[in-house]
């Protein structure tokens, strides 16, 4: 499918962000918007004190008092009056009661016609202002519902607009929606998360995002304590970027897969496992390069996921896509077992960092025919072991890591001199201080492996030198 037809296919996905939608209803925006749309604002003593003109008085006193048809024929007979009273409003109005009201109803009125995003762009481009300018401001504002109502109607006019957001306007909001996702005990935090569904569905901005490390963001919260709704938003996030190959590689550095499989093992929502499935699919389906689907299936493998599909597929699910999904992914994921060489398995797991004692590590033949392909790519493999030994909390990964450490020293001719470059030695020894037995039992091993290394290489060479001194007579 072309690049163009998919994003137009994203762009119209429902954003699940309207007044009637479940999940909207119940949060707290909307929770708090219900309140804030009974309130009573004053405007006749706004006129009094000449905050506001008398055009600006008529227009939001005429809007406020009109609705359907009557509204829809306000806002086409006064499009500019419409976009100068509300910006007008917002510029000249500091109390945050009525500022939430005046963004409440600002989004209501673009929510229920996406159409009207070209009033406020149109009046901007007259008046050769900025249309970002004054919502960006508003993001800077101390009080929360303020900052998430605006950043609502920022992607909407970002996503609905003719004229895209570009440049440090997106940086700078694409920035803010990254820290807001962070920002710990943050009660808005489903709000966020619905903007980023909605500007991630543009392959422009999906491509900003990712470039300020916007992957590893997703991938740090979906590995963390987090509730089903924001596991199937982001999740959902990681799939529309999934509409970009190029993006694939960068969830693969970011251990995607492993992290979206222990959740999918987890789940008991169908909405959960639907998006995750479809995340799963692309990876599969979106790369050009064989190699990485290949790697990505092997992924799979690895985080239990064709078990789960084989326990999915006992159950009943009304939507088709769901059943087509198990379906295909089960092909797939059967198929790369069957072409799967013990080095794949190996390489992969190293890459997922979740080591385990899988049969290969302890494998005599194993060692012996793949030791130097150890070294392959700038000793790539390696450099994650020594990685894994550095910076891996997990007591069963530092002991397998140091086990591979030890057998790569004990198989390969240089094994000792690489490691040591390499700062292996030094995080094996480290390790012989590890509160866990079974750390420093593997640790052990692998000092003594080196040591023993160093010993056999003396001998063997002195065995040469007095070999060609004096030749061995057979008797």
């Amino acid at each position: 499918m072309p690049d163009s037809k998919i994003n137009s296919m994203l762009m119209k996905l429902p954003d699940e962000t309207g007044k009637g939608d479940v999940m909207a209803a119940t949060s707290v925006l909307q929770q708090r918007a219900n309140e804030i749309r009974n309130n009573s604002i004053n405007w006749q003593s706004y006129l009094q004190s000449q905050m506001i003109g008398d055009d600006d008085y008529r227009f939001i006193t005429e809007f406020l008092s009109s609705d359907g048809g009557k509204r829809d024929s306000l806002l086409q007979d006064q499009r500019t009056q419409c976009a100068k009273t509300f910006l007008s409003l917002l510029e000249h109005i500091s109390k945050d009661q009525t500022v939430q009201y005046i963004l409440t109803i600002m989004d209501d009125m673009l929510q229920e016609d996406m159409n009207r995003v070209e009033i406020i762009r149109e009046y901007a481009k007259k008046k050769r202002e900025n249309v970002w300018s004054p919502f960006l401001n508003l993001l800077n504002r101390p009080d929360s519902f303020i900052q998430n109502m605006t950043s609502r109607i920022i992607a909407k006019l970002a996503c609905w607009s003719r004229d895209p957001m570009e440049g440090s306007d997106l940086t700078f909001y694409l920035t803010w929606l990254k820290d807001q996702l962070q920002t710990p005990g943050n009660e808005y935090v489903q709000t966020t998360a619905r903007c980023l569904q909605m500007m991630l569905r543009d392959e422009k901005y999906r491509l900003v995002f990712a470039g300020m490390e916007g992957v590893s963001v997703l991938a740090n919260i979906l590995s963390g304590r987090i509730n089903f709704q924001i596991q199937y938003q982001l999740s959902f996030c990681l799939w529309v970027m999934t509409f970009s190959p190029q993006l694939v590689e960068q969830m693969n550095k970011h251990k995607i897969i492993p992290i979206l499989g222990d959740i999918l093992n987890d789940s008991v929502k169908d909405k959960v496992t639907r998006i995750i499935l479809a995340v799963f699919r692309n990876m599969i389906e979106k790369p050009e390069d064989a190699a990485m689907v290949k790697e990505n299936c092997v992924a799979m493998v690895q985080a239990k996921v064709l078990k789960q599909l084989s326990i999915l597929q006992q159950h009943k699910f009304d939507d088709e896509d769901i059943m087509a999904d198990i379906e295909f992914l089960t092909e797939k994921l059967q198929a790369s077992i069957q072409d799967l060489s013990s080095f794949d398995e190996y390489s992969t797991e190293i890459k997922s960092g979740r080591l385990e004692w899988s049969p290969v590590h302890k494998s005599e033949r194993f060692w012996r025919e793949n030791v130097a392909r150890l070294t392959e790519k700038n000793y790539e493999l390696l450099k994650m072991l020594v990685h894994l030994l550095e910076t891996s909390r997990d007591t069963l990964v530092l002991a397998v890591a140091s086990y591979d450490i030890g057998e790569f020293v004990r198989h390969y001719p240089r094994g000792k001199s690489i490691i040591e470059q390499l700062g292996g030695k030094q995080m094996v020894m480290q390790l012989l201080a590890h509160e866990d037995p079974n750390v420093r039992y593997e640790a052990l091993l692998a000092v003594q492996k080196l040591m023993v290394h160093n010993w056999f290489v003396k001998i063997k060479k002195a065995i040469i030198l007095k070999s060609i001194e004096k030749p061995f007579k057979l008797s």
